[in-house]
């Protein structure tokens, strides 16, 4: 399989159908799971594929090394590999390591200040600039509304997409319609796609639910699946 083929068959494309990613210039993404199920490898592949489109991507990782990061990118692109057979791989992971950006922030050090200091000083410099940024492991129960309102405002300003992860309880009491628990349910509107990650009865996979869309863009009758023992996305 060819680049272009790995892109037109990415389970993603329900996200997005148009391969060159044109027609949403801007979105702020949500995946949410119970804690271990999973976030980082789906934020990794949303990277990915984004990356495979041409591109830029800034990874911001909020309490894990640049090494545990690596390694899950790595990891993603060895499956991709492998299952499809990829054509000129060497080539396509060497554009994929010049066009991504991967920034790390103690837990208690990220906010939008900090890391839009950082950024300006990759642009200024003409080292970086990214129009897809994803940021893992913010806690947000302790982000709130101005945090993440700052994060929107740096979006609208930089015309880029950005995705978050952040952590569900299922046995929150006062989750919304949407079934999105607390904190988060707080800030929904913030949010253009929301992505809920559900057990199903089989083991072997995991349901993605989206549970928000207002980018329009959304494949309508498609759906998405984990697999578990890999951790990659299926249609």
């Amino acid at each position: 399989m060819n680049k272009k083929e790995l892109i037109k068959n990415s389970p993603l494309r329900v996200l997005n159908p148009d391969l060159n990613g044109g027609g949403v210039s801007q979105r702020m993404g949500l995946v949410m799971a119970r804690a271990g199920l999973g976030k980082t490898a789906i934020l990794v592949q949303i990277a990915i594929d984004s990356l495979l489109r041409g591109n830029r991507v800034l990874h911001v990782s909020i309490g894990q090394s640049f090494e545990k990061t690596k390694i899950w990118y790595d990891d993603v692109f060895s499956h991709f590999v492998t299952t499809y057979a990829l054509e000129n791989a060497a080539l396509i992971q060497q554009d994929i390591l010049r066009n991504r950006f991967v920034m790390t922030f103690k837990e208690s050090g990220f906010n939008r200040a900090k890391l839009e200091e950082r950024l300006n000083d990759l642009i200024y410099q003409n080292i970086f600039r990214p129009n897809y940024l994803v940021v893992d492991g913010l806690d947000f129960t302790k982000a709130g509304r101005e945090e993440l309102q700052n994060m929107r405002e740096l979006m609208e300003a930089m015309d880029m997409h950005i995705w978050f992860s952040a952590v569900s309880h299922s046995d929150d009491a006062y989750a919304c319609p949407e079934g999105v628990s607390s904190p988060c349910n707080e800030v929904l509107e913030l949010f253009d796609t929301v992505i809920m990650l559900r057990p199903e009865q089989s083991d072997a996979c995991m349901a993605l639910d989206i549970v928000k869309d207002t980018t329009g863009s959304i494949e309508s009758n498609k759906s998405l699946h984990l697999d578990t023992a890999t951790l990659m996305l299926k249609k």
